[in-house]
């Protein structure tokens, strides 16, 4: 897993965005907070179910990992804008706006946004093979995805949702591109489609696990532990929030047995090779954080 991820990492630095114009800083812009790390979530899921089945297809896949990290980053960016989160901190780093200003942020994340499809349509793989993963990827990561549940988000801050709202909220938010790592790596590596399905529902709870997790380390870690903004949620609807500490880190141990059960239900390969990513993240709201 280490050498996967050395290898993307690897592409990713020698395949960033160009824009070779007089602006004096755009194309540094364009690849800052890619360059700026973070835990390569979604590409490794999706490289890890390719593994299991199409060892050989993986550096083909690479343009496809390297599309989804440039679609979340987008979303990470706009995230921090002042008009949503207003975040200074993001991977250790000063948010884009802070570091140049918001306009750039702003046309950075287009870029990004759409440089994705790009990287996919470009992709060493059969065409319909990238037409399936553009639809997976653009509705997921759109209007029925990402970013309804982003507008939902920041429409209701200061306003109580319930939970089944809470949960449709962040499904939408951030467990849809998840689920959608996980179906991208199935599409590649030619899964049947009951299998494709059952990685993406996977992916679903695994996403809203990650987000509750997210919500604790808001509620219980400094900016320097987490690398990003904490303790910013208050006019938000986290689980924290709505459950309270207890009840979201119950919740979250509800979701991480779940998801160990649900991993040791897939065929041998396939547990072998996201038992190794997924084990350490399943689990991360449980490490006592003055260890790590």
């Amino acid at each position: 897993m280490k050498t996967l991820l050395t290898n993307f990492e690897d592409y990713l630095i020698n395949n960033l965005p160009v824009s070779k114009t007089f602006h004096p800083y755009f194309e540094d812009a364009l690849g800052n907070m890619l360059q700026a790390g973070g835990k390569r979530f979604r590409p490794m899921l999706l490289l890890s179910v390719v593994k299991s089945n199409k060892n050989l297809l993986i550096q083909n896949s690479m343009p496809v990992a390297l599309g989804l990290e440039m679609l979340h980053t987008y979303s990470l960016i706009h995230d921090d804008l002042p008009s949503m989160d207003n975040a200074d901190l993001r991977r250790g780093f000063e948010t884009l706006h802070k570091k140049y200003d918001e306009v750039t942020a702003i046309l950075v994340g287009d870029a990004l946004n759409t440089e994705a499809f790009k990287q996919i349509s470009n992709a060493p793989l059969h065409n319909d093979v990238k037409i399936e993963l553009i639809k997976c990827l653009s509705s997921n990561g759109g209007i029925d995805g990402m970013i309804i549940g982003q507008a939902i988000d920041c429409y209701f801050e200061n306003k109580i949702l319930e939970l089944s709202q809470l949960e449709y909220l962040h499904i939408h938010k951030t467990a849809k591109l998840i689920a959608a790592s996980l179906k991208m790596g199935a599409i590649i590596s030619e899964y049947d489609f009951q299998t494709q399905e059952k990685l993406y529902n996977f992916g679903i709870d695994l996403g809203l696990l990650f987000q509750i997790q997210d919500d604790i380390i808001d509620e219980t870690y400094t900016e320097e532990e987490a690398g990003k903004t904490t303790q910013n949620d208050d006019a938000k609807n986290s689980f924290v929030n709505l459950l309270g500490l207890d009840g979201a880190i119950n919740s979250a141990d509800k979701l991480a047995d779940k998801c160990e059960k649900i991993l040791n239900t897939l065929d041998k390969n396939l547990k072998q090779s996201l038992e190794e990513l997924l084990l350490k993240y399943i689990n991360r709201h449980k490490i006592d954080k003055k260890s790590l």
